[in-house]
């Protein structure tokens, strides 16, 4: 072993090399924020690991774009039937439930897809969109639901579970809003 060998591994036997500092030789190639070396091949099977999340993102994406258009001209299709539906230009109660519930829909993908695009450009999944899309799912859940079929106590857990969305939606609002002082 060459004399600088020597020394970087005696630095890392010893601590002295900070966990921000990099030094490479034919066993170490990287290493990580607990100090700990990583080979090549444990860098490889992790960017292997990465790119097939990607691609698993990207094509939900692109399967959720398809079902989008196609979810969209389906609701096309659904109003234009029930306004032309005798008596014309009258959409009756059922009519209008049917489709706000399948509008509703059409919009909870919407925002899924710009869940999917957001984690697609920064890796992250933003808490508001998804409170967001939960406060959609959970309305489209009460205007499609016929509370004379539904026992009480579900009527009660819904009415429950819109509050603690409606109570986490504030309170992530208020932490990305500046406060005024």
């Amino acid at each position: 072993m060459s004399q600088a060998k020597g020394e970087k591994a005696a630095n890392r036997a010893g601590g002295i090399v900070g966990d921000d500092q990099l030094f490479m030789d034919e066993n170490v190639s990287t290493s990580s924020a607990g100090g700990e070396a990583r080979s090549a091949k444990e860098i490889g099977l992790e960017t292997a690991i990465v790119r097939v999340h990607k691609l698993t993102v990207l094509a939900l994406a692109v399967m959720l774009v398809v079902v989008m258009l196609l979810s969209t001209i389906h609701l096309g299709v659904l109003i234009s039937e029930e306004v032309w539906k005798p008596p014309r230009w009258l959409i009756p109660v059922q009519g209008l439930l049917e489709i706000f519930g399948y509008f509703l829909l059409v919009l909870i993908g919407v925002e899924l897809l710009e869940t999917l695009k957001a984690y697609l450009s920064k890796d992250v999944i933003h808490v508001r969109v998804v409170l967001e899309v939960a406060l959609i799912a959970m309305a489209r859940k009460v205007i499609i639901e016929e509370p004379n079929t539904v026992p009480g106590l579900t009527l009660f857990g819904i009415a429950a579970l819109i509050r603690a969305l409606g109570i986490a939606f504030y309170f992530e609002q208020a932490k990305s809003e500046p406060v005024l002082g």
